[in-house]
């Protein structure tokens, strides 16, 4: 993982750094629409209810939601942009090695090459472009949401803690098999392009048909994995949402919270959720393209710095 991050800051380091600042400011921005869907609800269970405030709440509340979002498009835009420049760059590598093998009158695989150009290429770019900023914002979102709602109830907030660490084990346990997988899928798929490019196809078509069976019952075996894990990830969500629901309400009744604080304590769960499946998937998504990585630098032989990409 960490020479996959190296190669990436290297070529993108002033961009990232734009990025990651505005993954900061949406991060620093998610939790104060709970804090206003509080007071709204506070206001409106109050014994007097003055519209001007319940106007200037919603009005405040709306304008942090634009703010968050015009951030959140701005990121999603030079994040996109900055993907598509490192698939142009990681092509033309691809193409100046391809065309060096064929000047060495080495034998070009060009099924693995033809791969790497239009697949791995586009997989790796895409993923270069949001590396940084994306774990960024999700995991200052889970701070900032996680932050308000103990720092309004603390034993809200400790349930909506407890959540996360089960399903990062689930996660880590899980991963490891996963990216087994993945790196024997490129592989059987790479020598599939590779039949198809150089032998007579109907000749090595039983051999073909026989790796494409190979690739469906590995991608089977990784279905069954990530399913177990997303199933697992639910339960361990639903009983987040009835403990908060079950100890916010004994509170209220005690007389210790407000009907308020539930309300955002429940919202800022549904705020972390999606953060926390995102971090599960982005991290999934790492491992992967690091094996992808890998099997890319085996293209460049043994003098890979040959072929670094530049900006």
């Amino acid at each position: 993982m960490f020479r996959l991050y190296t190669a990436i800051w290297r070529v993108s380091a002033g961009r990232q750094i734009i990025l990651i600042l505005l993954s900061l400011a949406v991060a620093a921005l998610a939790a104060a629409p709970l804090e206003f869907q509080r007071d709204i609800v506070n206001h409106l269970t109050s014994d007097s209810i003055e519209v001007d405030r319940l106007l200037l709440l919603g009005a405040g509340m709306m304008g942090v939601i634009l703010l968050s979002l015009t951030l959140k498009w701005v990121l999603g835009y030079r994040s996109g942009t900055l993907g598509e420049d490192i698939i142009r760059l990681i092509r033309g590598r691809l193409l100046a090695r391809s065309i060096d093998l064929s000047e060495e009158g080495q034998d070009l695989r060009s099924g693995t090459m033809t791969t790497a150009v239009s697949a791995e290429a586009e997989e790796l770019g895409k993923f270069a472009g949001g590396a940084f900023s994306d774990p960024v914002v999700q995991i200052g979102t889970l701070i900032s949401v996680i932050g308000y709602i103990s720092s309004t109830q603390p034993g809200l907030g400790l349930i909506a803690l407890s959540m996360i660490v089960p399903q990062i084990i689930i996660v880590l346990a899980s991963q490891r098999k996963v990216n087994i997988f993945v790196a024997e899928r490129v592989r059987i798929l790479r020598s599939a392009t590779d039949r198809l490019t150089h032998e007579d196809i109907e000749a090595a078509s039983r051999a073909i048909e026989k790796q494409f069976d190979e690739i469906f019952e590995t991608r089977r075996k990784m279905f069954i994995w990530k399913l177990s894990a997303k199933f697992l990830l639910s339960i361990i969500n639903g009983a987040g949402t009835v403990g908060i629901l079950m100890l916010g309400g004994w509170l209220v009744l005690q007389g210790k919270t407000d009907v308020g604080t539930v309300v955002a304590a429940i919202s800022g769960l549904g705020r972390i959720q999606g953060p926390t499946a995102f971090l599960i998937a982005f991290y999934r998504q790492v491992s992967a393209n690091r094996i992808k990585y890998e099997l890319m630098l085996e293209l460049f032989g043994d003098h890979p710095e040959r072929y670094r990409i530049r900006t």
